[in-house]
């Protein structure tokens, strides 16, 4: 039972690893658009635009429901990565800890 337990968590920790990397990599291509270095009217450019929004979308919504807009910077990709890393660090071990000793 333990090695399945430690095998879920380290896949959840993979996924999340991957959501801080999209969160990124979103943040940098929504600057390279703003700053007129790339062009939405590529169709690639746009594909993985629309990709990373629905990617990230869902984990940014509830932060920007909560954090006001700061004079047009959006901070909440911050605030996300800084949560998901929390639950990476201190959840997810703690949790896989528990399971395994319940076994």
């Amino acid at each position: 039972m333990a090695p399945l337990v430690g095998f879920v968590f380290y896949i959840l920790n993979a996924i999340l690893g991957l959501l801080v990397f999209a969160l990124i990599a979103n943040a940098i291509l929504s600057w390279l658009v703003a700053f007129d270095v790339i062009n939405l009217r590529n169709q690639f450019v746009y594909n993985v635009a629309r990709f990373l929004d629905a990617v990230t979308r869902p984990v940014l919504a509830p932060f920007q429901k909560i954090i006001p807009s700061l004079g047009g910077v959006d901070v909440t990709p911050v605030i996300a990565i800084l949560v998901i890393s929390g639950v990476q660090r201190y959840l997810l071990p703690s949790a896989a800890a528990a399971l395994m000793g319940l076994g």
